[in-house]
Formats: structure tokens, sequence, C-alpha cells
């Protein structure tokens, strides 16, 4: 595990550096969510084993810190990406998002420009509004979040068989999950979707199988945008086929 700290910190944001050849892939989790928890089995499958992946833990989740200071916006965790490449000195990377982390990756992706040779995210926030989990997080005030629903959403998804999950929002700040959801439902000054589609990169939208139907396949076919379907997954699919996402990402890498 390394360490990192952005401009302006004395926070570590850790990652994972599981080295191999060709350009980099970063990895960025989602909400509640760890890439150090969720995809190491994902990069040393087959299909990935030889490339060179970054497993970034995003500020508050894993095994970084929760700087006090931090506002848990998507477009401040973007930031801290686009720094973190530029400290790492990448003149070309690869960037997968899952979820939120796809809706963070796009914007890094936007900041690093031409340097993203490949964009693939999984299940991403493409619009303001978020999800369920996102949405039932920012319906409550900070207080009531912190001090019941946050212990509340732990035990729903532990009995929900959601076991996963579980421990890793137990693990993440409290804090950090509510303004992670609470601008996945805001939004900011960005149209993501719209830097989706509109960014240079080869583009990869990536479903769980048991996540399927979704209308919005077809738009996002309709806009030039390759996809890739996990077998046997549905949402959380690099914990239920770890296997299946890792060649997933590598054909979106071809």
């Amino acid at each position: 595990m390394k360490s990192f700290y952005p401009k302006n910190q004395t926070s570590a944001l850790r990652y994972l550096d599981l080295h191999g050849t060709g350009t980099p892939l970063i990895f960025l989790h989602g909400l509640g969510c760890a890439s150090s928890f969720e995809y190491p089995n994902v990069a040393t499958a087959p299909a990935l084993k030889s490339k060179r992946c970054i497993l970034v833990d995003l500020y508050g989740s894993g095994y970084s810190d929760s700087p006090r200071d931090f506002d848990y916006r998507v477009d401040t965790h973007a930031q801290t990406i686009f720094e973190l490449v530029e400290h790492l000195g990448f003149d070309k990377i690869d960037l997968y998002g899952h979820s939120m982390g796809g809706t963070i990756a796009i914007e890094a992706a936007t900041l690093l420009g031409s340097r993203v040779k490949h964009l693939a995210l999984s299940e991403s926030n493409l619009d303001r509004g978020g999800g369920q989990f996102s949405q039932d997080i920012a319906s409550v005030t900070e207080e009531v979040y912190l001090h019941q629903k946050h212990g509340e959403t732990i035990e729903h998804a532990s009995a929900a068989g959601n076991i996963d999950w579980a421990i890793t929002v137990k693990r993440s700040n409290p804090k950090a999950v509510y303004y992670n959801a609470k601008s996945l439902v805001k939004g900011t000054a960005s149209d993501w979707r719209d830097l989706f589609y509109k960014h240079p990169a080869m583009k990869t939208y990536i479903y769980g199988e048991r996540s399927l139907p979704d209308p919005d396949m077809e738009v996002l076919a309709d806009h030039g945008i390759n996809i890739q379907v996990v077998q046997r997954a549905g949402h959380s699919m690099g914990l239920e086929n770890p296997e299946g996402l890792a060649t997933a990402i590598m054909n979106a890498l071809a």
C-alpha cells in the first residue's frame, strides 16, 4: 500500500500499485466501497494479470485518510486523481470506475484530456439524482445520518445479504459516505453524461447481467459507446464475478 498527499493536504490518499506492463489502469470504486477490498481479484485475474493496475481508495474509504477539510464532492475527488496521475508521471492511462467511481472517472478524465486512452465505466451515475442507496442516504440530515442512519445502513445491507458492502461501508468514514451521496444526488456544475459522450478516449460501459434490461443500454450504444456484459453478476460485479469483470475490462481496452 502506497501513500500520496495531494496539494494542500496532510492526509494520505492510499493505493495499491500492482506492477505489470503496458498503459497503467487506474481503478476507482463506488459509494461505500474500497478498491483495496473489491479489485485485487479483478486485477490479478487471467485477463489483467500482466497489466499494471493502480487500485485507489478514495478519501474517506478503505485505507485512505479522512481529511476534515475535504468536501467529498465528485469533482473534488476527481482533482485528487488528476494530481495522483501527475505525481506518478503517467503520460497515458486507462481509467476504470464503478458506480460513483465511474462518475469521478468522467470528471478526472475531463481534467486529464487525451492522456486517458480508454475510459471504462460499470453501472455508473451518468446523470445527477443518484441511485437507490445514494438517494436513501442523502434523504436525511447530516446529523441523522451520522448518529443513526449510518449504522442502520450497515445493518440493512447485512440483513439483505449484501455482506461485502456492509463491511466496506463500516470501514468508511460516515461523513464521507453522506457527502459522497449528497454530491451524486445534487450533481456538480458538469453534465456527466455529456462529458462522457464527448471525451476523446475509447469508451465502454459495462453492465452486470442481473441488472438488465436497462433502457439506457440502447441510448449508450447509439452514442458509439462499446457495451460489455458481465455474466452471473449484478451491480457488485467486481465481487460477484471478478474474472468476468476482468475480461470485460480487457475487452474494453482491446
